[in-house]
Order: C-alpha cells, then structure tokens, then sequence
C-alpha cells in the first residue's frame, strides 16, 4: 500500500564518511590592519539554492550551495543530488579581517553566480559562472561534473572593482548579524550594515563589468546625506539613542528601488528607500505582542527579521521578538498604495517555549525554526503560519548524539563491539574520529592513508597500544584483560562523542523556495529534513502531539485512531520498560536466529515483569483497558508497517520521449550525497519501525498474559492474536531487522580481475544484463551493501517508476519526491515482494559473504524466493570453494524454476532449448556456468540428477550424457566415460564421443584402456575413427596404426592386424625418409609377417590399397590431382585389387631390412633409401661396402650379381693401389660383412678385401664362373695382376673364357702359358686343377681345346718377336696333342672294331 506521511520531518545526516574534504584554500589579503580589541564573532551558515533547482531538464536540477563562516574564513561547498561535483569546495581567508555572522549572500544572473562577503572591515564580491554557460552542450552525460568554484584559483580577488574597505571604526564595534548584501537590477553590489550608534550604511560596488567607484551612503532619521567615501564627522552627523541601533536587516529588492527593513533594539521595524534616503515606514512590533508593557523597557537583543516574497502573498516579513520565556515570531504582509505609501497588515503571531534561537527561515507558507536546547541539541520546528491548528508547531525528530554508554554483549569481543559502533554509517563523521585519534595518541601527527579501513586499522592500533603500554603485570586473567579493553575503548569512545558533538553543533536552516527542500546546517556537516511516515511519526512523537484523533492518518474511523493513538502511547511505557541488556538479547535473536522471535519476546517480558519495581506493567494493564478494539488498532498499524506490495517495480516503465530526458533521469538522485541521505532514510526506518515492532510483539505477548482482564471480546480476539496477529508482528520484525542489518553492512572492495570473471559467469548464465558493478568507487567512502544496490540497479528502476506516473515537465518537490524514492527503496528490499534485484545485485557485484548472510537472515521465515535465494546462495558457495554446498543449493532451486521471476530468467531462449522443459533449460544454464568454472565433478553430479527430468526428450538426454562423457574424460575417468558414450541415445553425438575417446586416450597414452573396452555394435566405427586418424595425422607424433595392430590382436584379428602394419609401413617408406621412419618400416613389416604366420597359410594373404594420391604424396588432396583438377571418379566394379601374400611381405620386409642397413651405416642415405628400388638399393649398398646384405638382396630378388662383384673389385683395386687413408676407412665396411675364413695372423685391410671377395666368388657360384669373368675382367682393365688363387679358381671354373680374357688385354704369356698347362690336363698331367674329371684316354670321353683361341694366341705370338720361344712351346705342345689324340683316336676306333666282329 502507498505510506501515508505525516507532516513532521526527521533529520538525515548527509555527512560523508572522508576523513575530510579537500578544501582549496584562498587567501585575501584587502590591506588592512586587525583592529585593535576586536570582536569575536560566532560561527554562521547559510545556503543559496538556484532558481531552476526543481526543474529536471535543468543543469541546476538538486543543486545548491551552502557555507559556513568562522573568524576569518568562509567555507563554501556546491552540493547537488544528481551528479557529483569536482572541485567543489573552496576556503576563503581574509587576512586581518573577521568575517560577519550572516555576512555572506549568493545571488543569480543569466550569465554569473555572484558572491558577496562582508567582513568587519571589507566587502568584497566574487563573480563566477553560471552553470548554464559553463557546458557547451545540453546533454551532461558524464557521472561528474565540474563545480563553479573550478576556476576560482583564477580570480583576483585583490582587483580593486571587487572589494572596498568600510570606512572609518565600525568594523570595530559591528553589531553581529545585522548585515544584508544584495544585486541591484543594474549590477550593483550593495552591501548594508548597522551603524554602530544607529542608522544603516551602504556600501556600493559598481557592476564588475562598468567603470565607476565606490559609494557609501548612510541612512538615518536626522539626516538624509551621502558621501562617495568614508564617514562624516560626529560633529556634522549627529548622534543617534541607542535605542535604534539595527538588530537585524533585510532588503527587497524592487524594480528602480531597494527597500531596506531594519529591525532595531527599540522593537520597530523600519523600512528605508535606497534611492530616496528616506524612511518610509516605521512599526512598533510590540503592538502585536500581548501583555507587552514589562517589555517596552527591555532592550532586545536578540530580534531577528526574515523576508519572503511569492506572487500570491507578495512580501510578507517574520519579525522574531526575543522576549525571555515569551519568544514570538510576528508575520506580517507588506502592503503598497499608488503614493508611495505602505502599512503592515497582520496575519499571524507565533509562539514558542524555546529560548535560544539560532536561526530562522521565512517561507511563503511556513515559518522554520532552529533552537539549541540545554543540552546543546538541536530543536527544529515548522509551522504554517495562516493555516495551523491552535498554533500548534510540527515537529523534526532530529537525528540523537551517539549513545552515551555502550553495552558489550558477554559473548561479544569489546573491540569488535565498539569498531562496529565507530564506523557504522549513521553515527560519527569521519573527521570526529580522526581528530579523537590525534587526541588519544598525545600528538598531531597526520594520518596519511585517511581511507576508511586504514583509518579502523590506525585507532585499533592506537587504542591496543595504549592498552599494552598500561599493563604492569605480566599475567592476568581473561575477565581481567576483558575489562581493561573495555575502559580503554569506552575512552576513545567518549572523546569521539565530544568531536562528534562540536560537529553536531547547529549553525543555520535552510529551505529551497523552488524544491521545498530544507537543510539543517551543522557545523561539520549538512544534514536534511526528510518527510516522516505517519506510523514513524506516531511511534516518535511526543504525547502532547497524540492527544487527538485527526492527529493519525492511519485510519478514518474515529474510534480505530482513538485506540491507534492509545496503543502507541502503550508501545512507549513498553519501550521504557525494555532494559539495555534486554534489547541487546533480543537483537541477538534476531541477528544469530538463535530462538524465534515470539519466544524472544517472552523472555523479554518475563525479565520485566520480574524487574518491574516501579508498577510499568500495571500502568501498561491500565492503558490497554482503555483500548476498546485492540484488534483493530493492530491490524491498522500492521497493515501500514507492511511494504508487501502487488505492483510489478523490476519495470522499466514507459520510455522518456527524447534523450535529454533520458539523461537527466539517468542522473537523478544519483550523486553519492544523494546515495547517502536516501539509504541513511531507509536504515532510519528500519530502526524505528524494527524496535516498533519489537514493543508491539512483546504487548502482544502481555495481551495474552493478561487474557480476559483486558480484552473485551474474550477467547476469539485471543485466539486471533495468537494465531494471526502475533506471526505476522514477529514477520514485520525480522523483516525490517533484515532491512537494518542491510542498511549498515559494508560491501567489499573486489579486485578487477574478479569482477571480470564474475561477468563472464554471468554471461554464461545469460544474466551479464544484470545492473553493471559499480565503478569508481572512492575508497575513502566504503559503500554499504544498500548503497551498491542503490547505485547500480534500484534507482533506475525507482525513478522509472515514479515517472511513469507522473511528468517530466513537473517540479521535482523535495517531500514528494524523496519519500517516494524511500518508499520505493524499501519495498525493493522488502523480502516478501516478489522482486529479487537485490540479491541478484549482490551477485552481480561479488558481494557473496553478505549475500550469505542475507540468505541466512531470511532462511527461517521468508517463504517468497525460496528457490532464487538457493540459487545465489550456490553461487556464494562456488566462489568460496564449496562446489558440494553449492551443488545442493542448485538443486533445491530447480524445484521453484517455474514458479519465481528471477529463475525464469534462467530458462532458455535459444531455439534448441525452446523445445525443453523449464527446469531442463534451468539445469542447461547452470551446467555453461560450472563449465565456465572449469567443475567437472559438479557438471557430472548435476547432469545426472538433470538426466531423470529428461525422461521423453531424446536430445536433452544425448546432450546430457555427452556432457557427462566429456568431463568424465577430461578428469581421467576412462571406464565411466565409456560407459558414458554407450548410454547417449543420439548416434551421431556417440559417434562425436567415440572419436574424442579415441584422440583423448591416444594423446594420454592410455591404450591399454582404449584397446580392451569391448565396444558393443560400435566395433566397426571405432576402427574407421582409428584408421581415418591414422590416415590423416602425421605418423610418427601419433601411434594410431600401432594402436589399431593392438585393437586387432586383442580380438585375434591377424590379418587385419598384419594388413594395419603393412600399410603402416608402406606409408612410413614414403613419407617418413629418416633412420627413424625405416626402423619402423622394418618393424611394421616384420610385426605384419607374424601376423600372417599366425593364421593358416590359405588365409595368410592381406589386401593392398591401390597406389593412389593418398599414398603417393603425403597431403595430396583425395579429390584433386597435382594440377588441381579434380580426379576421374574409378569406374565402378572395376577397382584394382592387389592380393599380397606372405612371400611378398617377406620380399617387402628383406627390402626395408636393407634400407634400413644402409641408413644405419650411411646415414646420407636415409632420405633416398626408402624409394628405391631393389637393383638400385643393391648398387647402394655395395657401394656403401655392405656387400652381405646387397648380396643377400640380390638372392631374394633374383637379380644378377655381378654389380656387386664389380664393385668389391674396386674396392680391392682402389686398396691394393692406395694409401694408409683407404686403409683405414676400410676397415668400417669390412667389419660390416661376415668374412668366412678368420684369419689369426695379422693382415693388411687390402688382405682382408681379397679374402672376402675369394669368399664371395666360392659362396655364390655362377654358371661358367661369370663372375670370376667380371672380377677378373676388372683387374685387367685397371692393369691389375691376377692373384693366383683367382687364376686357379677360374682355371677350374672356365678356362677356355680365361683364355680368352688374357688375350682381349694382350697378357700373351699368361695365356701361353695358361694353354700349355691346359693342354697338360686334358693330356691327364694335373688335369684335376681345370675340372677335368676325366683326361684324354681311349675310354674317356672326348676332349676339345679352344682351337679358336689358341690360333688367336700362336698368331700373335708369331707377330712378336720376343715370344718366338713361347710360340714354339706352343706349337710343340699342340703337336704332340694331336699325336695323343691321333694315337686315342686309333685305338678307340680299334676298340670298336673288335667289338662290332
């Protein structure tokens, strides 16, 4: 329900908490001498508010300017309540000169803010810039704005045009206070002052922008005379009776005259023309006053004047007639004729028991009041002075002085107990308690750091150092140490008190013509009059101003206010009753949830009634007799203390028409002055109405102790109070103990980069719209959690609110407007509204210990947001560490996902969540915020709950089972992620998880997990995941085809395993040309070969792919060819199959065995070694010197091995004709191959190439002995002699072809001599040397000579005539083998003549 206001007021204090504000000093220095024995004068204030300060569009808009004046110096400081101002304050200090109380005045131009000060011996005149003209544009969008003191260092405020000196001795003998300064409508400054024997002198500056000089002129009733300068001789002038010395002065200003009312010490007020000199009008105030006689010969001293002009009143005039005990303020209306005549007609006399008056203000409805009482506490009152009720004043419940006496709970520490009271928001300024700390340490050293936590830090530290430095005995008792913590901090306590109240001290009111604004002016600061609600006016008011029925505005039935007004004066006896320690106990209840509290509120009555020595209950019984519907009375303040409202207030409401408007709303209330009073007001209604509920629920409770003695209705009324009324009293109170404790908990200071993170989980939650954190936060005025919340999201939502109901074009009326803010405010907060802002800000802001400790406030009996405060209360957890917490909170949520506001937010509205359930899409969000988090045991938990709502969604399901797959993996957990991917019903999101497996577990090195999980119907695929990434991934980083043998041999699979390690290895043989790749090669193929001898040889085939692009260059494109074109489609049922059995793996792996020899022993090689082929190898290795295995290769592949026996025959030349350096590196390639004899002896590296070559030629024979033809053709054609044992080795092999080798070279001997040895053989002498099994004989096979080439040889011979002997051996020779051959021939033929007879 809307509050209803009453029309008293109740002070907030707007003091920031800055240790003190920066002031730029200013010094004028006018010239003057200080007179001597001057006066002291007090201390004064006042305010200037501009003229469009309650327009919105305004750049002035809750703008205004206040100041205080003290001895020689004037402090000026522009506050508004929308922007913050920089350099806003400024101290002036005018040497030798004392500034007047009320010397100073600000009026407004067009263009110009002027200042005018008056001193007791100068005036002077500042003019500054109008805000108006200081922004170029319309639009201020910044959040600071700068002050029109920015540029005051800049003025020359010695320039003769903007001070004068008042002339002669009144400075001296000034009277205080009696001092008006005031613009004319053509510039002029005027500046009047009381004549000290009477009269008014007026000082004129010219306008600051004209030419001209100072003018005084002084007015009194024997003479009308003016001087340029200075003061006439008292001998001319005259001297006035004291009796009309100015008191007090005011002036209004007309269109060609200043009018100049001077309130004097004989009681008359007089009113003087400036521009005629004359006294126009002349009144004695004592005919207003009653039973005036005894006062016309008192002098009054302290008579005050006030004006105030308004277009339906005109100019009406306060007269306030300081009479002891009679004090009475007169108002009365200036009333004009055509000649220039006026009168004063009556309206009002105001009367007031008050005696020390320190300030006044006139409005055109009110008169505002500002006493000092005996105590030195402020008294502020206001009245309507036509239209009041037996003149009777309204009350300001100003704000009290700190509590005198602290009371530390027994189980509380007193330094906790007295650092909380210090620096709560409402208590102590900040400068109180640094000038109490300078106090306390003996000493003025300055405090650097003056932010607000080093300032706690720096009195924790003096005040335990005092403690410490006191202690004598080395050892005492805790109660003793407990005590002595107590007296040291209740010290520092009392001497903040002591600061706190000289900065209390009121100085001045002041109220807004424009906005209704009123500010009561203290000495350290400013504080203002804010509205009172009418159930706090009630409960705070005194007894005298409840004595009627119209004095409540709760109700409209006469006899319900007759028993609301009685019920609060009951409320009061109990609220005296209630002891300090019982409050305490009480507040403990509420703030700990230790007992409920209705069983709090017996205790507490059980206390006073066994305590109750002056008959309080009794009286209390008394009064409740003479309420005759208690019921009623209750529910008609429970029904206003309620801020449970139906309305929706997260609206944005209607939009403002254009941008201008927009702005200035944005900026509206927003400064932190501004933040201060609204969330100051909001905690002073908590208090008040938290302990108005407390009294209410322990009268509730006395209600049903005393039972029929009271209650008219009997047992139902009882019942109804038991069951209805005293719940929903013990519901009102923990709420608003709720909204205290808000009120005054500080936020925290959070580092950037966690608000960052923070953002980025919110954006994961779809939430990152939530009110933005608050930025340039001073840290010299810490926040409290009420202020953030204020700040960064509820005055948004405030101000559209109230806009939305109301024009922008309207003035911004203070009473109006800041009670609603305050009321708005408080039901945002109020924890059974449905709104959730601020929880939601707290999160927002990272404040999540006192977001747990406002969960924990309302857990026990707030049953609105129940699911929202788990929600938040799992992200407190989560920032702090406590994922299980956290995770049982998510999960209570979900419960209310369809039933509040804020969790709804949380469903989805992707397309691909639009499908699911609310708390499907609910569990969808907080699973992207744990991820976001990086909690894979939570996301797991949280999935598996989520996957029992999502019994018929098929896509939630496979989603959720994927996400628990995912991070089972990523936490190592192999078997439940298989497990995992085998329940996800989607198989293209199976067939996703399956591949992530396989890579996952690969780059682990976990095979023996990927291998033995059995993969039901997904055995197919896993081997396509595993060959496709084995045929697209680089082969020696990756080992999937090793990993594919393992699949298949742990299923028996050999020839697929065989068929995996061949292609293996074809593909390292030509992308992979290192020492490494052929290693491997030689492996793959051999682990291929045991593959196929593993299964039965019909079986023991694999297929070969077709040599395509795939294979023939490593990252070709399979759809494109080099050219880029795409390739030719293969016709279809013609694909080439190639059938590769095992001796063609054997082939395969004999090869790589080879490449990888020559790599080993070459390395160079290894680039080129794994594609070449067989010949080609062979010719490398033989070059290499590795004639085993080129030979061995040359078997296998059947080739021809003479390449191989050229080249050992060169390497024997190349050794037999070389140097010690072909020595030794033959050695390296001789080691290389397994020689078959071992030679004991020693041998040169040359003995050993012959020996191996020897060997060679006997382990691999050749038909005809080819080759001991080549190896011998090559030594003859390098000129190299023949070593005999290769000479007999042919001899037996093919001496004919020996023959004809040494003829092709010429070795004409050898050959002759070969020949007669070969004729000897056949002949039968030494015939086993040539392989002659049997020689020539009778019996013998026949035998032949190679005619051709012995003819070839005696030709030659016969052409040379130095081998005329051989040539004749050989004809010899050959002579007598035909003769054997004549003589076999016969007798074979006789033979076989004898036998054929």
């Amino acid at each position: 329900m809307a509050a209803v206001l009453e029309r008293s007021l109740v002070e907030i204090c707007g003091f920031g908490r800055e240790a003190e504000r920066r002031f730029r000093e200013v010094t004028v220095s006018p010239g003057v001498n200080t007179p001597p024995g001057g006066l002291k004068f007090a201390d004064s204030a006042g305010a200037f508010h501009y003229d469009e300060s309650g327009k919105l569009l305004s750049v002035t808009s809750n703008r205004f300017i206040h100041w205080w004046t003290s001895a020689d110096t004037v402090q000026l400081v522009e506050e508004s309540l929308d922007t913050n101002l920089l350099n806003n304050a400024i101290r002036l200090k005018f040497s030798c000169c004392s500034v007047l109380p009320g010397g100073v005045t600000i009026q407004e131009t067009l263009n110009n803010i002027i200042i005018l000060i008056c001193t007791n011996q100068t005036v002077h005149r500042l003019v500054l810039p109008h805000p108006a003209r200081m922004y170029r544009s319309e639009l201020v969008t910044e959040c600071h704005m700068q002050s029109i003191f920015t540029d005051v260092m800049k003025l020359d405020l010695q320039d003769p045009t903007h001070f004068a000196t008042i002339p002669g001795c009144m400075g001296q003998t000034a009277v205080p206070g009696a001092v008006a300064a005031w613009l004319s409508l053509h510039g002029d400054a005027h500046f009047a002052l009381a004549s000290p024997a009477g009269g008014i002198t007026v000082v004129t500056l010219p306008p600051y922008d004209s030419q001209g000089s100072v003018s005084v002129v002084e007015l009194k009733r024997s003479s009308m005379m003016s001087r340029l300068s200075g003061w006439m001789p008292t001998a001319i002038r005259g001297e006035q009776s004291p009796p009309d010395l100015v008191l007090s002065l005011a002036v209004r200003e007309e269109e060609e005259d200043s009018l100049i009312f001077a309130l004097c010490q004989d009681h008359r007020l007089r009113m003087w023309s400036l521009t005629e000199q004359t006294c126009l009008l002349e009144a004695n105030m004592l005919e207003y006053m009653p039973a005036s006689k005894g006062v016309r010969r008192l002098s009054g001293q302290g008579h005050h004047l006030r004006l105030a002009f308004s277009s339906r009143t005109g100019l009406c005039l306060c007269v306030y007639l300081a009479v002891p005990q009679r004090g009475q303020f007169i108002v009365l209306q200036l009333v004009g004729t055509d000649n220039n005549r006026y009168s004063l007609e009556h309206i009002s006399s105001l009367f007031s028991t008050q005696e020390a008056l320190v300030d006044f203000t006139l409005t055109t409805t009110d008169v505002w009041a500002l006493w000092m009482d005996e105590s030195n506490s402020a008294v502020v009152k206001y009245i309507d002075f036509e239209h009041n009720t037996a003149g009777q004043w309204n009350q300001v419940f100003v704000q009290p002085p700190p509590e005198e006496e602290v009371h530390v709970g027994v189980d509380l520490d007193p330094r906790e107990t007295y650092l909380e009271l210090l620096f709560s928001p409402l208590r102590f300024t900040a400068s109180a308690i640094v000038r109490a700390l300078q106090i306390f340490r003996r000493g003025s050293e300055r405090i650097l750091d003056p932010s607000w936590e080093n300032l706690k830090k720096e009195v924790t530290q003096a005040v335990e150092s005092e403690l410490q430095s006191s202690v004598t005995e080395f050892e005492f008792s805790q109660e003793e140490y407990r005590q002595l913590q107590v007296e040291f901090w209740s010290r520092f306590y009392s001497c903040c008190l002591q600061y706190q109240e000289v900065e209390s001290t009121p100085l001045g009111l002041t109220v807004s013509h424009h906005t209704g604004m009123a500010c009561l002016l203290r000495k350290g600061f400013v504080s203002f009059l804010l509205p009172c609600f009418a159930v706090d006016h009630l409960y705070l008011s005194y007894d005298q101003y409840l004595l009627f029925e119209e004095d409540t505005p709760i109700s409209d039935d006469p006899d319900v206010a007759r028993d609301v007004l009685q019920l609060v004066r009951t409320l009061r006896l109990v609220s005296d009753a209630v002891s300090a320690e019982m409050a305490y106990e009480m507040e403990k209840a509420l703030e700990y949830l230790q007992t409920p509290p209705e069983r709090a509120a017996e205790l507490v009555l059980e206390n006073m009634m066994c305590n109750d020595r002056d008959g309080v209950i009794e009286d209390i019984q008394n009064k409740l007799q003479d309420i005759r519907n208690p019921m009623a009375a209750m529910m008609a303040l429970l029904r206003e203390l309620d801020l449970e409202t139906d309305s929706d207030l997260g609206g944005a409401g209607p939009v403002a028409p254009g941008l201008s408007v927009r702005m200035s709303l944005s900026q509206l209330y927003g400064s932190s002055c501004a933040v201060s009073i609204v969330c100051q007001a909001v905690c002073h209604m908590a208090m008040t109405r938290a302990q108005f509920c407390r009294d209410l629920l322990i009268l509730q409770k006395l209600y049903l102790h005393f039972g029929d003695n009271v209650f008219l209705g009997g047992g139902a009324q009882l019942l109804q109070l038991q069951q209805d009324l005293i719940p929903r009293t013990s519901h009102l109170l923990s709420s608003y103990h709720l909204l205290k404790h808000i009120s005054q908990n500080l936020s925290s200071s959070v580092p950037m980069d966690t608000i960052d993170v923070n953002l980025q989980h919110l954006t994961a939650l779809e939430l990152s719209d939530t009110p933005s954190v608050s930025t340039g936060r001073s840290v010299l005025n810490p926040q409290t959690v009420l202020e953030l919340f204020y700040q960064t999201a509820a005055r948004r939502i405030i101000i559209s609110q109230i806009f939305s109901q109301q024009h922008t074009d309207s003035l911004l009326l203070w009473n109006n407007m800041i009670s609603n803010v305050v009321q708005l405010l408080a039901q945002l907060l109020w924890p059974s509204n449905p709104g959730f802002q601020f929880p939601e800000c707290l999160m927002a802001n990272c404040q999540y210990t006192q977001l747990q400790d406002y969960v924990r406030l309302i857990g026990p009996w707030c049953q609105v947001n129940i699911g929202s405060c788990c929600f938040v209360l799992a992200q407190c957890y989560l920032a702090h560490g406590e994922g299980q917490k956290a995770l049982r909170c998510f999960q209570e949520a979900a419960t209310e996902v369809e039933k509040e506001e804020f969790l709804m937010k949380l469903t989805g509205t992707e397309d691909e969540e639009a499908a699911a359930s609310p708390r499907l899409q609910y569990y969808n969000k907080v699973l992207r915020l744990l991820e976001d988090m990086s909690l894979p045991e939570l996301i797991i938990q949280l999935a598996s709950l989520a996957l029992a709502e999502a019994d018929d969604d098929v896509h939630c399901q496979a989603a959720l089972w994927t996400r628990i797959f995912k991070h089972h993996l990523d936490l190592g957990h192999n078997s439940e992620a298989y497990e995992a991917l085998t329940q996800n019903p989607d198989t293209s999101m199976q067939l996703d998880c399956l591949r992530q497996l396989v890579v996952v577990l690969c780059e682990r090195s976990q095979l023996q997990d990927l291998v033995r999980f059995p993969y039901m119907n997904l055995h197919n695929e896993v081997v396509g995941i595993i060959e496709s990434r084995a045929r697209g991934l680089d082969l020696l980083t990756h080992n999937y085809y090793e990993l594919l043998y393992a699949f298949h041999i742990t299923r028996h699979n050999y020839r697929k395993a065989g068929t995996v390690m061949f292609e293996f290895g074809m593909r390292l043989g030509r992308e992979v040309r290192t020492r490494l790749g052929l290693q491997k090669q030689v492996n793959c193929y051999l682990a291929a070969l045991n593959c196929l001898r593993l299964i039965r040889p019909e079986y023991a085939w694999i297929v070969q792919p077709v040599s395509g692009s795939t294979y023939e260059r490593p990252g070709a494109s399979p759809k494109r060819t080099s050219d880029g074109e795409f390739s030719a489609e293969p016709t279809a049922g013609r694909r080439q199959v190639d059938i590769l059995e095992l001796h063609d793996l054997e082939k395969d792996y004999f090869l790589s065995r080879a490449r990888l020899t020559l790599a080993q022993h070459h390395p160079p090689s290894a680039a080129i070694a794994g594609s070449v082929s067989a010949p080609e190898l062979v010719l490398l290795l033989a070059q290499t010197g590795l004639f085993d295995s080129a030979l061995s290769l040359s078997r296998i592949f059947k080739l021809d091995l003479s390449p191989v026996f050229d080249t050992l025959t060169f390497k024997c030349i190349q050794l037999q004709s070389g140097g010690e350096e072909h020595q030794s590196e033959a050695w390296s390639w001789l080691a290389a191959n397994q020689l078959s004899v071992v030679n004991t002896k020693e041998s040169s590296a040359t003995d050993e190439a012959w020996r191996l070559l020897a060997s060679y030629l006997d382990r691999y024979p050749s038909t005809n002995g080819q080759h001991h033809h080549h190896v011998i053709h090559k030594l003859l054609s390098h000129g190299i002699p023949l070593p005999d044992w290769l000479l007999q080795s042919y001899k037996c092999l093919d001496a004919p072809s020996l023959l004809r080798l040494l003829l092709n070279f010429d070795r004409l001997e050898m050959a002759a001599e070969l020949v007669l040895e070969y004729v000897d053989a056949v002949l039968g002498r030494g015939h086993q040397y040539f392989g002659i099994e049997r020689p020539l004989s009778a019996t013998s096979p026949p035998a032949w000579l190679p005619y051709t080439a012995i003819d070839q040889l005696l030709l030659a011979l016969s052409e040379t005539q130095t081998q005329s002997s051989l040539h004749n051996k050989v004809r010899d020779k050959l002579a007598e083998y035909h003769n054997v051959v004549q003589q076999t021939t016969e007798r074979r033929l006789g033979a076989q003549r004898q036998v054929a007879s």
